[in-house]
This record gives structure tokens, C-alpha cells and sequence, in this order.
């Protein structure tokens, strides 16, 4: 197994009376394609902003690439850079396409206007929308939207290779999508990960497909804790109960369902 990125060491998370994670502990490795699959509500998502930096747990430790983080991503830099796609594409509406794919490099580069077009340019070209660039967000369908959120995700100075991302995080990106246009998300991550817009990657979804398409390996939370891990092609072989009512989505198993 190659080094780990991510570690998760008896981390918990509380909202008011719900107990979100209890004492979680998980480990994301370097080059891997994984999955964080379970029911509704069981804080995968949490999971993710915990990983990004962007929330801070209630207790335990959150190591990057080796490191202890302390307090949270605006505190400290960490030693590797992540980032984050969300499950809305969190688009700049009153921005074009182009000013919001290049937004940081607007922003904290003395790049000058015209190398920035360019490189937001290619990162569209990467992400299948070439010529959109003078568009803005209400002028895109969902899944052209997904997939400007790539291309910002992927966006970096290439006079700074620290602005590179090392981890990408994909918060449900196919949610709300048709089956095609899941399709041409599922296929779209595969892609950047073999073009190298990121070599390491962590997906939250429901979808079967999405879990099928996109991950190596899965990891499944319920009740606040990882309650299995394996293979993409385990799924089918497991006996494991929980496994096997989320695939189904039987009502009838260990995961109780909310009324």
C-alpha cells in the first residue's frame, strides 16, 4: 500500500444532540481512487469538510500527508493541497465561466490576463466544454455546471506547482443528474484522474453507478464509524448485512429507516 494522504484517528463530530461521527477512524492513501458510501445523514459529508479543512472535529486527529493538522485549512497550510468539489458546483453566478474556472489565479497570481484565459481554456478543454468561457452559470445545464466545478477544482498556477492538487474531494457529484448525464460525470472523473488533473481522489455518492464507475475501494459509514471496507468487486460477494440492504435498499435490515 503506498503512503498515506489522509488519517482519521478516533475523530468525532456532534451537531446539538446528534452524534455524527463517534471516534471514526480511516485512512485515504496516495494514487487511490475511494469511495465513502451509507445511508442518509451518517456524515459523509462531514467527512469530506473535515478532510478539507474546512470543519474542525470535536475530538480526535486529522493527520495530512503526515502531518497533525491543528485548528483548521485557514489556521495552517497543509503539506499537501486539497480540493473541493461541491455537490451544488458552488458557481459564481454574477461571474462568467472563465472568471470563475480562474477565480484564484484572478485573485492571488500576478499572472497576466490573457496566460490565465489561456489556462482556463485548456482546463475546460480537459472537461469536455470547450468555447463556453464567456457564459455564466444560469446559461449551463446542471451537468455543464458539475463540470465547470471540475475544471476550477483542477485550476492551478503553473509557476507554483504547490497549487496543484494532490487530492480531489467530489461531495455527490452526479446528484440530481440524469442517467446519461451521470454517465458523462462518472467517465469525465476516470478521465482526469488518467490525464492527470488528480492522481488521488475521495467520492461521496448514493449511486450505484457513481460507486461502479468511479471508485477502487470503498469504505461504508453508519452509526458515526467505517463499518466495512473492501474491493469495488467485494460488493457482490459480501455477506455483510448492511452491504447488502444499501444495494438492495430493502426496508427491512440493521439500517433503521427514518420515518
Amino acid at each position: 500500500m503506498s503512503e498515506p494522504l489522509i488519517e482519521l484517528k478516533g475523530v468525532c463530530k456532534t451537531f446539538g444532540q446528534n452524534i455524527v461521527l463517534d471516534h471514526a477512524d480511516l485512512t485515504i492513501y496516495r494514487g487511490e481512487a475511494l469511495a465513502i458510501i451509507g445511508p442518509s445523514g451518517t456524515g459523509k459529508s462531514t467527512v469530506l469538510r473535515i478532510i478539507a479543512g474546512l470543519l474542525a472535529p470535536d475530538a480526535g486527529e486529522v493527520h495530512v500527508g503526515g502531518q497533525l493538522r491543528k485548528g483548521l485549512i485557514e489556521d495552517a497550510a497543509d503539506p499537501i493541497n486539497i480540493s473541493m468539489v461541491f455537490q451544488q458546483a458552488a458557481l459564481f453566478d454574477s461571474l462568467t465561466v472563465e472568471e470563475n474556472v480562474g477565480f484564484l489565479l484572478y485573485q492571488r497570481s500576478r499572472l497576466p490576463r490573457r496566460q490565465i484565459r489561456e489556462l482556463v481554456a485548456q482546463r475546460l478543454d480537459m472537461v469536455g466544454l470547450s468555447g463556453i468561457s464567456d457564459r455564466y452559470p444560469a446559461e449551463l445545464s446542471g451537468g455543464m455546471r458539475k463540470r465547470v466545478s471540475f475544471a476550477r477544482a483542477i485550476m492551478s498556477n503553473p509557476h507554483n506547482p504547490k497549487d496543484t492538487p494532490d487530492m480531489l474531494l467530489y461531495d455527490e457529484p452526479t446528484a440530481g443528474l440524469d442517467p446519461i448525464a451521470s454517465t458523462v460525470i462518472e467517465n469525465l472523473v476516470r478521465h482526469l484522474n488518467r490525464q492527470g488533473g488528480c492522481q488521488s481522489y475521495v467520492m461521496v455518492t448514493h449511486q450505484e453507478s457513481t460507486i461502479r464507475r468511479t471508485a477502487d475501494r470503498i469504505l461504508f459509514l453508519h452509526q458515526g464509524k467505517v463499518q466495512w471496507q473492501g474491493k469495488v468487486h467485494e460488493l457482490d460477494s459480501t455477506d455483510n448485512p448492511l452491504i447488502r440492504q444499501f444495494l438492495s435498499g430493502s426496508v427491512e435490515g440493521p439500517i433503521q429507516v427514518i420515518g
